[in-house]
């Protein structure tokens, strides 16, 4: 798959077990059966676009939950949902207060800069480095790590886990008022987003317009 995802790209794709992928996190030497099997059988991929379901229920119960909050967390609450979608551009990129964990039900890509990379609350293509990520593997994103959805790899497009801090991608219950610096980038609790122009979605969401250049298509 690897492979054929660099015959098919003018950017170089890389997978997680690379060298490259240490600045931006680590691969958990753990299997979350419990979770991916949950996303094959009760989760759906929509038609278009993707869905994004911060917090299930069923997902937040039993040894793959306490593991993760206990061991990758420290004890945190923490919530889990999923992010199941056809994507296959660039779109943006967004942050946290907190480690992201994905955990693959499928194959896709992930796109990832870094936060010291922003500059005047802009992000250059060009900067970005694009890793492939093979079902079932579980990731740590770093605090630091830029990011957004996953790309996909296949027509079927992906599933995958979202574990982050509970209460993270939620509405703000109070937004600043006249912001200014990185408070202009703060769309939800706990994240932080700069958008491309041509993501609308985002655009029309209120997210910051920061991502310059090409939004790149990945094809595969």
């Amino acid at each position: 798959m690897l492979e054929r995802l660099n015959s098919v790209n003018d950017v170089k794709i890389y997978s997680v077990y690379d060298e490259q992928f240490k600045p931006y996190g680590r691969v958990l030497d753990a299997k979350f059966d419990g979770i991916t099997d949950y996303l094959v059988k009760y989760t759906d991929v929509p038609a278009d676009g993707n869905v994004y379901v911060p917090s299930v229920e069923e997902m937040e119960r039993g040894e793959d939950f306490e593991w993760l909050r206990d061991v990758v967390y420290g004890g945190m609450p923490i919530q889990i949902g999923y992010c199941n979608g056809r994507n296959s551009t660039y779109n943006g990129f967004e942050y946290h207060k907190c480690s992201e964990v994905n955990v693959a039900a499928t194959d896709f890509m992930l796109v990832f800069g870094r936060l010291d990379q922003i500059v005047d609350n802009k992000f250059y293509v060009g900067n970005e480095k694009v890793f492939y990520v093979p079902a079932g593997v579980a990731i740590e994103m770093f605090q630091t790590t830029l990011h957004l959805s996953p790309l996909k790899v296949r027509d079927e497009g992906f599933k995958a886990a979202v574990v982050l801090a509970k209460g993270t991608n939620t509405p703000l219950k109070t937004k600043p008022q006249d912001p200014v610096g990185e408070a202009e980038l703060l769309l939800m609790t706990n994240k932080w987003v700069i958008a491309h122009a041509e993501r609308e979605p985002l655009v029309k969401q209120g997210a910051h317009i920061g991502l310059i250049g090409e939004n790149k298509r990945l094809r595969y």
